[in-house]
């Protein structure tokens, strides 16, 4: 009876033991993570944007024009293709004039006929100024009569004023001639300053009229840039700074630009001010028209 005692109690401390190992074990590993201080989180920061602004514009030149027939008539010849680099002078096309030419002729001729005229008439002035010294000493001798005198005096006077007449003749004349050898100029179509022909909008043959189009003539250079900025870079973007510039369309070529002029005044509407920029050196494989980027500091 004693022995089944001690083997009962061996065996409920054997329990107790068992139960206590069990209810430790997750005890422990709850108070362990409770007690462990949590792993700092890394968020990754913005990346800092630079400091400045972009802007950017079309690349322009100061001469660019589009040539415009100045009277109306038939092309008859062109001289002058797309593409093609001109002088200030050359003729990229010609309008029918033989109507002009001979008018002008005619004119040249009328022009030489007065000429003679006057000729003649300053020879007969010479004569009646000769008849009327004749007269003033055969007065003062008395040989013949005052009216004698006075009508070889007033013939004289009147054959001055014959002069003058046909002088203003001849000078209408002449400017008569100088209106139609304009118009024959302007039959004759010239690039007004050196640079390439862009475009060509009429064809041999073609009937014009006064105003319209026949061809867009551009400079090469200086490349300009024209663009607007917010109204904080009043009186902190001068002439003359420098400023980085590049284009999408030649993105491997880094090009730089001065500022040329800066509007005094800001746009009412906009809030804006209006910037003009020079672009430096060889222009490389920019040319009019492409687009341009340049870099302006931020205002301090």
């Amino acid at each position: 009876m004693n022995r089944h005692k001690e083997y009962l109690l061996l065996a409920l401390f054997a329990a107790g033991l068992t139960a206590g190992c069990g209810s430790d074990k997750p005890g422990t590993v709850a108070a362990a993570s409770a007690n462990k201080p949590l792993a700092p989180v890394s968020v990754p920061l913005p990346p800092a944007a630079p400091e400045g602004l972009t802007v950017s514009g079309p690349l322009i030149v100061e001469q660019e024009v589009e040539v415009m027939a100045q009277r109306d008539g038939v092309v008859t010849n062109i001289s002058s293709e797309a593409g093609v680099r001109v002088k200030a002078g050359t003729i990229l096309a010609t309008l029918d004039g033989r109507q002009l030419t001979a008018n002008l002729e005619a004119a040249r001729a009328k022009t030489r006929s007065i000429q003679a005229d006057l000729k003649n008439w300053e020879a007969e002035a010479q004569v009646l100024q000769a008849d009327l010294v004749r007269a003033q000493r055969l007065w003062d001798e008395k040989l013949i009569a005052e009216e004698q005198l006075q009508h070889a005096r007033y013939k004289a006077e009147s054959d001055q004023w014959d002069i003058l007449r046909v002088r203003e003749q001849l000078n209408t004349a002449k400017e008569e001639e100088r209106s139609l050898q304009l118009e024959l100029e302007k039959a004759s179509i010239a690039a007004p300053f050196d640079g390439l022909v862009a475009r060509r909008y009429v064809r041999a043959g073609q009937t014009v009229s006064k105003g319209e189009r026949l061809f867009w003539v551009t400079a090469e250079g200086p490349l300009l840039l024209r663009f607007t900025l917010p109204e904080k870079f009043v009186g902190r973007v001068q002439k003359g700074l420098l400023l980085p510039l590049t284009s999408p369309d030649v993105p491997d070529e880094k090009h730089s630009a001065k500022i040329k002029e800066v509007s005094p005044v800001v746009d009412p509407s906009s809030g804006t001010i209006e910037v003009l920029a020079e672009l430096l050196g060889d222009h490389g494989s920019l040319r009019p028209g492409m687009t341009a980027n340049v870099r302006i500091p931020s205002p301090k």
